[in-house]
């Protein structure tokens, strides 16, 4: 019984977090940096718990005599639990002097994200569909919450009424899915419905490929793959600037993980690994995305655009998996970690100087921001380098792997489309580059204001160089090989 409790510690500390301060929202005394460290102070020891058990190898069922297999333990689910907890923290500090500057947060935003991490962790856990999409919905209505955070704004209302709505259309075509697949195996449990399909002789072959589809539906629709998309920009644009950060770094990891777990097992060790339109959806993604990421001129909408391009990137080696790819796997794991290292950089920045705008950040709003803050303008472009698969950079890594996997399995084109599209993305993050490098803008240098912001983002800055250039000679900081290494033991623990 301990045993079993201290297994699942790590989500029970977030939850009970989560009603903590609920509970203390109501009291007017405590003030938002208060509730800033009680939050963190909940993630932080969920982070420490769950640290000492990935890598141990071994694959655990959390209460069986009650739940029987439904949530699993292993190194897969550990892994993405610790970077929800720490995209969690990051997301919190980093966004500290926002927080700070803006009146209309309380203990309720931050009880709202604690749920928001449960859910997620969820996610990761579940061996069941039921529970995956319990998981799902837990995550997303606290994320429809956050993004209409902001009630006096007409932007944040409208982007949560539309999140909300095609949002839970989408949560309908997972339960649909499911309640196919049980009608059909008998079970939603997703190991179990793996064997069902081996042992079926193909019988069942169409209606468990359809019922799959509206499974993958919902996810592209949550990580805005094309033609599942109307809601990004909006969205990004409408929410808080910490909720942004949180759905395009922290949220994304999380789709993904369910979205492994379950292609893993259901679709590419089957057969049903529906290539040709999974490979059309990928190819309309990475083109749609670019296509909108051009043509912004607000930086919050250009970096939504741009994220669908990367969830496309991700797309390719989730293809790649059914077709016998070893590496694509991994491959998605270590671009997650570098698009999440990225993102969160450069949306920390716009967050920091955003605190003090009051209308949208546009690339003219950078103009000589090199001159004015030269150690911000820096890391925005270690950022933006990255991000574009610039080399000597985390995201350069990424992007190799990638397209390394598409290769591995014979997809040409979608490896040639894939680097055509990264060489299409450095317009929009160099123009960002060159904003703030090449133009004069009005003489008003400021220094450099260490804080707590400013350290997390310098952080993440050396992370995203030292994961494209570090070979791991610094103790317990992994570079580019233990990260590849960390990723594949987490793969393995799946089979």
């Amino acid at each position: 019984m301990m045993e079993q409790l201290i297994l699942v510690l790590p989500m029970a500390l977030t939850v009970i977090g989560a009603f903590v301060l609920l509970m203390l929202s109501t009291v007017k005394q405590i003030g938002l940096k208060r509730y800033q460290m009680i939050a963190v102070a909940f993630l932080v020891a969920a982070f420490l718990i769950e640290l000492p058990q990935f890598g141990t190898g071994t694959v655990r069922y959390a209460f069986p005599d009650v739940f029987g297999e439904m949530y699993i333990i292993d190194d897969f689910s550990t892994l993405f639990d610790l970077m929800f907890l720490s995209g969690a923290v990051l997301t919190l500090l980093i966004n500290s002097v926002y927080l700070e500057k803006r009146k209309y947060y309380n203990g309720e935003f931050f009880a709202l994200f604690l749920f928001s991490v449960f859910g997620m962790m969820t996610l990761a856990h579940a061996n069941d569909l039921i529970t995956a999409f319990i998981g799902l919905e837990l995550a997303s209505l606290s994320i429809y919450a956050l993004v209409g955070y902001h009630k006096n704004n007409p932007l944040s209302g409208e982007a949560m009424f539309k999140y909300l709505v095609l949002g839970s259309l989408a949560g309908a075509m997972f339960i649909l899915g499911a309640a196919i697949i049980y009608g059909v195996a008998g079970t939603t449990e997703i190991a179990e419905i793996g064997s069902f399909i081996r042992q079926s002789s193909g019988e069942y072959t169409l209606l468990l490929v359809t019922a799959g589809m509206l499974l993958f539906v919902t996810i592209l629709f949550k990580i805005g793959a094309v033609p599942f998309h109307a809601w990004v920009l909006d969205v990004y644009h409408g929410s808080p600037f910490p909720v942004t950060m949180f759905m395009a770094s922290t949220f994304k990891i999380a789709l993904f993980a369910v979205a492994l777990r379950i292609y893993q097992a259901y679709f590419s060790q089957t057969g049903l690994h529906g290539s040709d339109m999974l490979t059309f959806i990928t190819v309309i993604t990475l083109i749609g995305g670019s296509w909108l990421a051009l043509s912004q001129n607000i930086l919050k909408r250009m970096l939504a655009g741009s994220s669908i391009v990367h969830g496309g990137y991700m797309l390719i080696a989730l293809s790649s998996i059914g077709l016998g790819s070893q590496l694509a796997a991994p491959a998605i794991m270590f671009y997650l970690l570098s698009y999440f290292i990225s993102s969160v950089g450069a949306f920390g920045i716009l967050s920091y100087i955003a605190a003090d705008a009051k209308r949208p950040l546009t690339y003219d709003d950078f103009r000589g921001f090199a001159q004015n803050r030269p150690y911000l303008a820096a890391m925005m472009a270690i950022f933006m380098l990255s991000l574009s698969g610039f080399p000597s950079t985390i995201g350069f890594l990424g992007k190799f792997y990638i397209f390394t996997s598409a290769i591995e399995s014979r997809q040409f084109f979608l490896a040639g489309l894939g680097i055509l599209i990264a060489f299409i993305s450095v317009y929009y993050y160099f123009r960002l580059i060159a904003v703030m490098y090449f133009y004069e803008g009005e003489e008003s240098r400021e220094p450099f204001r260490f804080g707590m912001s400013t350290l997390l983002i310098t952080i993440m800055a050396v992370m995203a160089i030292w994961g494209g250039i570090g070979t791991g000679l610094i103790p317990f900081f992994p570079g580019a090989d233990g990260l590849i290494d960390i990723a594949e033991q987490a793969i393995a623990s799946l089979h």
